[in-house]
């Protein structure tokens, strides 16, 4: 696979991310939601954090908007490594599968952090109201944006019964977080490298050339 249509696969991922987190801030106030499906949601909710919402400033002794800033830093780097090694594998005309699964890891990756470092100097805050692009009153500054989720995907809703001890009355659901495109990039790259291994890291001569013995 070739830079070009590597640069295709990112810009497309980017761009359902991008266009589907700014309909979401601008038509959904704050924990709104629409039920699809029985088992799927569209919920509007905002992470300032990691993964599953977690914050730096809950594990080390730092605020929480110096947690935020170093978070968002990381995150630049890390995406600027995942692009070194993207187009390292380009150049080393690596195996089709590698170069799928690092494209779809570079977008994932690149999605959020769009996220985190503009959009709190472009969007007015969504809490009780519609936000609005580029407004007068950003609800925060550059490196200091919130991540826009949606994805929601209660599968399983329902509460344990009183008997089970412990639990019993509390509500259940799998599956509970909320995520967006980007997140589903991320997932899917990382994925295709545990499933398709193997096929990831060989050479494409290898692949070719293994499928030529089998065929013989």
């Amino acid at each position: 696979m070739n830079l070009k249509k590597s640069l295709l696969i990112i810009i497309a991922v980017l761009l359902i991310d991008q266009l589907s987190k700014i309909y979401i801030k601008t038509h959904f106030v704050l924990g709104d939601s629409v039920e699809v499906f029985s088992w799927f949601k569209i919920l509007f909710i905002e992470n300032s954090g990691a993964a599953w919402g977690a914050k730096l400033s809950d594990f080390l002794p730092i605020s929480e908007p110096t947690g935020k800033l170093v978070l968002t830093v990381f995150r630049l780097f890390a995406v600027a490594g995942i692009g070194y090694w993207l187009y390292d594998t380009i150049q080393k005309k690596s195996s089709k599968t590698l170069i799928l699964a690092v494209c779809l890891i570079f977008a994932g990756a690149l999605g959020n952090i769009i996220d985190s470092v503009v959009y709190g100097v472009v969007f007015s805050d969504s809490y009780q109201q519609l936000a609005t692009a580029f407004s007068d009153e950003p609800y925060g500054s550059l490196f200091y944006g919130k991540v826009v989720d949606m994805l929601y995907f209660p599968m399983v809703d329902t509460t344990w019964p009183d008997w089970v001890p412990y639990f019993g009355g509390a509500t259940f659901r799998f599956f509970e977080p909320v995520f967006n495109i980007a997140d589903m990039a991320i997932s899917t790259g990382v994925g295709v490298l545990l499933v398709f291994n193997k096929r990831a890291f060989g050479k494409e001569g290898e692949d070719e050339e293994t499928t030529l013995e089998e065929t013989a």
